[in-house]
């Protein structure tokens, strides 16, 4: 386990500290490939943080840049070795999507949109045991306890009381009548899904299926804001092979947007809160 340090923050702001300085000497990533000898794609993923930077490239990459001030390139060299690192998740072994849960531990707030399932910070353990090989049907068994694992870890940030995740939850009445597991396990799900919602940082809204059409029918996604300047805020829709990470202003923008409207549309958080009750009260009673 490696110390505080996010390797997958540590990354993403160095890739923006390499783009601004490749942007500052005019050049495009196809001509800076071409000085290094290496494949644009390459350059691409350096600077969308997306894979380690080695000390080297940044060595390289300061060398085409011409950048005079050492203090500048020492801090971008510290800044990949620190990259280098690993993050608490990696101790799990190989996670499709530890780049999520870096920028998911940084975070200083997170809005969901969920269609279909409860998020994962807000799972019960009998809940994850039950939905992750139905989402996934060929994970093998210690796969699916590293999963179950890291998905109970990763609500240490709801729970932390220092600096707790300030978590926005937006969930689509099919989440609650799904049966995953057995209505025993959802009626313990829904109940501390009530409960967790009472938390000061924690806001659910459920969009009842009377709502009718809205933004979110297009698909899930969530939204990531930074505490620090430096880091732009991320839209994160999920795929079953490979993942999209948003971070254009006018892409993040149009997400905000969608979202407004999602939160507008919802329940209120009191009126959720009582629709959610409800709802485990007909599992409870489906249980018998």
């Amino acid at each position: 386990m490696a110390s505080n340090v996010n390797p997958t923050v540590r990354r993403r702001r160095l890739g923006q500290e390499l783009r601004r300085l490749r942007e500052a000497k005019g050049m495009t990533a196809e001509e800076v490939a071409d000085r290094l000898l290496v494949s644009q794609s390459k350059i691409s993923r350096l600077e969308n943080g997306r894979r380690s930077i080695s000390q080297r490239d940044v060595r390289d990459l300061c060398g085409v840049y011409e950048v005079e001030d050492q203090r500048i390139a020492d801090s971008l060299m510290q800044m990949a070795k620190d990259s280098r690192q690993q993050g608490w998740w990696h101790a799990f072994g190989d996670i499709p999507y530890s780049v999520y849960i870096g920028l998911e531990t940084e975070a200083a707030s997170l809005r969901i949109y969920e269609s279909l399932l409860v998020p994962g910070l807000l799972q019960t353990p009998g809940y994850a045991e039950a939905v992750i090989p139905g989402t996934v049907p060929e994970l093998a068994p210690d796969h699916l306890d590293k999963r179950i694992q890291v998905r109970l870890r990763r609500q240490e940030r709801v729970n932390d009381t220092e600096r707790p995740l300030r978590l926005w939850v937006v969930l689509d009445e099919s989440a609650l009548r799904r049966v995953v597991g057995s209505h025993l396990i959802m009626r313990e799900q829904l109940d501390h899904l009530v409960e967790m919602s009472q938390l000061p940082h924690v806001t659910v809204q459920v969009l009842p299926y009377d709502t009718g059409a809205h933004a979110g029918m297009s698909g899930t996604f969530s939204i990531l804001e930074f505490d620090d300047a430096a880091d732009s805020s991320v839209v994160y829709i999920e795929g079953v092979t490979s993942d999209l990470y948003l971070e254009k202003t006018n892409d993040v923008h149009k997400y905000t947007i969608m979202y407004e409207h999602l939160r507008a549309q919802a329940l209120s958080a009191e009126q959720s809160r009582e629709f959610i009750a409800a709802a485990a009260k007909s599992h409870a009673d489906g249980a018998r």
